[in-house]
């Protein structure tokens, strides 16, 4: 049951590794970055009635558009329709009857929104891809998903949210929202709206891991030890790749809206001029793949490999495996 927004969920997570593109003038790319508010194009899921002007016996309801982006109507075979407003579509079918009927004229309505969706994985009562049926906010997407996960402690009923840690992202970019100021403190100036492909995760607080990234040769989730130190944790975790640029190693502690970034010199504590430096639960522990010279150079890099890592941690965890051994 959870394997298809589990799968969706990492495909939505992928641009977070790569910078994103900008959109050139006047293509679908650059009306894809409009509001879907402003400009609601067709996608895949989609379902849309179709009726020729002046001949009912031609009237087509309840196509779905294929996942490819394209659907027929008539003569008109594989038009390709994702990106493309109602009217944009229109238009591109009138064209592909042209040579079968005088001045066609097509008439498209919606029938059901699929295309719209976003994904919310983590600590809420129900995780999973959801249509956009009507503009919503983040506090209404979590609301809808059954409110945050709670657990007893202490006698107590305690919410299992880790905000610090919790993070919404947009078309590979983690948006700079405060999910304590949010939640704890009702700063609705942290409340967006969600657009199609967000991808919503709630992370835990009762995780007591951390997690080493980047240029190391199994990058991952790290269980806490009274031990744990840069030089250990990038021992458990392979050590370096060949790419692996091995002066400076960045830590990253605290939330997201607000983190504390540590420069350790591995250079110097090989050396023994510096003692190894202490991890704590939760640190992010990131090596490049490049030299870098301020934190500020890679911290985005860093978030945003903790974003899939922990996303893919998450999946492994609570998914069954699609595949298994016979």
């Amino acid at each position: 049951m959870l394997r298809a927004f589990a799968i969706a969920a990492l495909f939505f997570l992928l641009p977070l590794a790569a910078q994103e593109s900008k959109p050139v003038p006047g293509n679908r790319a650059e009306s894809s970055a409009l509001s879907w508010r402003d400009r609601y194009e067709l996608g895949p899921g989609d379902v849309i009635n179709f009726s020729l002007f002046g001949r009912p016996e031609l009237d087509r309801p309840g196509f779905r558009i294929a996942p490819d982006g394209t659907i027929s109507y008539l003569q008109a075979q594989n038009v390709n329709v994702a990106g493309l407003t109602l009217d944009e579509a229109r238009i591109e079918i009138e064209k592909a009857l042209q040579g079968h009927f005088k001045a066609p004229r097509v008439i498209i309505t919606p029938e059901e929104i699929g295309s719209k969706r976003f994904t919310i994985l983590g600590k809420v009562v129900r995780k999973g891809v959801v249509t956009l049926e009507r503009p919503i906010t983040l506090v209404e997407a979590i609301a809808n998903a059954g409110g945050i996960e709670t657990g007893l402690f202490e006698r107590r009923t305690v919410e299992l949210a880790d905000y610090d840690r919790s993070f919404l992202s947009r078309r590979g970019e983690q948006l700079p929202i405060n999910f304590r100021k949010l939640f704890q403190d009702g700063d609705m100036s942290q409340n967006l709206e969600i657009e199609p492909n967000d991808f919503i995760y709630i992370a835990s607080t009762i995780s007591n891991d951390y997690y080493v990234l980047g240029a190391v040769t199994t990058p991952g989730v790290q269980g806490m030890t009274p031990d744990a130190s840069v030089v250990s944790a990038i021992t458990r975790r392979g050590g370096f790749t060949d790419r692996a640029w091995t002066d400076r190693v960045l830590v990253v502690r605290g939330s997201f809206s607000e983190p504390e970034t540590h420069v350790v010199s591995l250079r110097d504590i090989l050396a023994a001029k510096e003692s190894d430096f202490k991890l704590q639960p939760k640190d992010i522990v990131y090596i490049a793949d490049r030299p870098w010279a301020q934190a500020e150079d890679i911290l985005k890099l860093a978030l945003a490999a903790f974003a899939t890592s922990a996303t893919s941690t998450w999946v492994n965890v609570n998914v069954d495996p699609i595949l298994t051994n016979p």
